[in-house]
């Protein structure tokens, strides 16, 4: 009725069951969380910069490495002259400026190295997709923006340049 024992204030073995699920959750590190975001988010924006762009492909992943000099592609301001059509910056402009932070954010983020301003960054990326370019996502750009803010918040972990930096010179 109320658990294995005969104590009438001994809670159910379920509810026992659910606390410690609870508590066992709780202690998921947050270093590891960080590192997971990290390299989550990074990959999401990084393949999408790989597709602005030829001459050069790198995808940890998937193994595929193809050294050279970047150099944007065509179909890239084709792209934001066609399908994006950002208001007040002309696509090319905006194509290369994109192809750029995709590239760059992303490596910082997963050696993290400036975490919270990269984080920033492709925070206002991801909200200038959703607001002008592809409003129906909101649930992909609501987890992007998620793993994001988290990385704003609390920062990239143990497990980076920046936590090195702040314990080496702070």
């Amino acid at each position: 009725m109320n658990g294995s024992t005969n104590d009438p204030s001994a809670p159910p073995a379920a509810a026992a069951l659910v606390r410690r699920l609870v508590a066992l959750c709780g202690r998921v590190p947050a270093d590891l969380i960080a590192a997971v975001g990290r390299f989550s988010i990074a990959g999401v924006f990084w393949r999408s910069g790989q597709t602005k762009i030829e001459g050069l492909a790198i995808d940890l992943v998937e193994g595929e490495f193809s050294l050279g000099w970047p150099r944007l592609a065509d179909s890239a301001v084709y792209l934001f002259r066609e399908e994006y059509r950002l208001p007040l910056i002309p696509p090319e402009l905006a194509a290369p400026l994109a192809a750029f932070a995709e590239h760059l954010f992303p490596v910082l983020l997963l050696v993290g190295l400036a975490t919270r301003f990269s984080a920033l960054a492709l925070l206002g990326m991801t909200l200038v997709i959703q607001v002008l370019v592809y409003p129906g996502a909101w649930p992909t750009h609501g987890v992007w923006a998620a793993v994001l803010l988290y990385l704003i918040a609390h920062g990239p972990g143990r497990l980076s340049l920046d936590h090195w930096i702040v314990r080496r010179w702070a």
